[in-house]
């Protein structure tokens, strides 16, 4: 960890511009040299190659989990190192790396004692999600979550509207998961080391439509209460319709009996973190 590519997102919770600022002086106290910087989404992710030939050893990133996962992705192949800060509302991935560390002390951890982890995902065709997958009528909330974090609360009460009625309406049907209950209206899946952790939520009465909602607008969308989890190595969409996903709360389409499986990553990110 030597040189210095930074990834920021100033949309993101808590990476705001003057934060991120703060974090190049921790970089210039510990001797780390900036090669590169990218604020995205306004500036296109670097690719490994451009990383290399800035001389990049190690990229970091102050970002929300979603920001982290396109990084990632478009990363996948790079023989690079990856810090992970804490720059979203939730910063799932930093807490699993870091705990409860601030982004400086995270920093200095990584330059003094840091070590190379690989990473578990959720995999559905060409798209993973490191923290969660989301399934079900329940991901329509992701649309009044967007306008609630762009400030745009026009449309908003449509959108409320739509994701209650969506809510309601029969849920998701999955195939290949025994003991799991067809119909449910949201359902996590989550990496594992040996197979993928699935939670069903079944929010029929207005309470817990308004209780899952909430979690939704706050950004908090795995404190919802599961009422199955079971456990499987892989499994299918059913029905006849693509069906929204979310991954690591960013919006995708799947197509009617896409596979959703599990995987690593290579080793690249760093952990400051003791391992039990």
């Amino acid at each position: 960890m030597k040189n210095i590519w930074f990834i920021t997102n100033p949309a993101s919770g808590s990476a705001t511009g003057a934060k991120a600022e703060a974090l190049l002086a921790v970089f210039e106290e510990r001797g780390l040299a900036l090669v590169g910087r990218t604020a995205f989404p306004k500036d296109d992710l670097p690719s490994g190659d451009a990383l290399d030939a800035a001389g990049a050893d190690t990229v970091v990133l102050f970002a929300g989990d979603g920001t982290i996962n396109a990084a990632v992705c478009a990363l996948a192949k790079w023989d690079g190192a990856i810090l992970i800060l804490p720059g979203g509302t939730m910063n799932l991935l930093a807490k699993e790396l870091h705990g409860t560390a601030d982004p400086s002390s995270i920093i200095h951890a990584a330059h003094e004692r840091g070590e190379i982890v690989s990473l578990p995902f959720v995999e559905a065709g060409q798209h993973r999600a490191l923290v969660g997958l989301i399934l079900g009528p329940a991901t329509s909330w992701v649309h009044a979550r967007e306008l609630v974090r762009s400030g745009k609360l026009r449309g908003l009460v449509r959108a409320l509207r739509h994701a209650v009625r969506r809510t309601f309406s029969r849920g998701i049907r999955l195939e290949g998961v025994p003991g799991l209950e067809h119909h449910a209206q949201a359902v996590f899946v989550r990496p594992g080391k040996e197979r993928l952790d699935i939670a069903a939520v079944d929010a029929r009465d207005f309470r817990s439509i308004a209780a899952l909602g909430w979690e939704w607008l706050t950004g908090d969308w795995v404190a919802a209460r599961a009422v199955t989890q079971v456990f499987a190595e892989r499994f299918r969409i059913g029905g006849r319709k693509p069906v929204l996903a979310l991954f690591d709360g960013e919006p995708v389409m799947l197509d009617p009996a896409t596979q959703i499986c599990g995987g690593r990553t290579s080793e690249m990110f760093i952990r400051t973190l003791r391992a039990d």
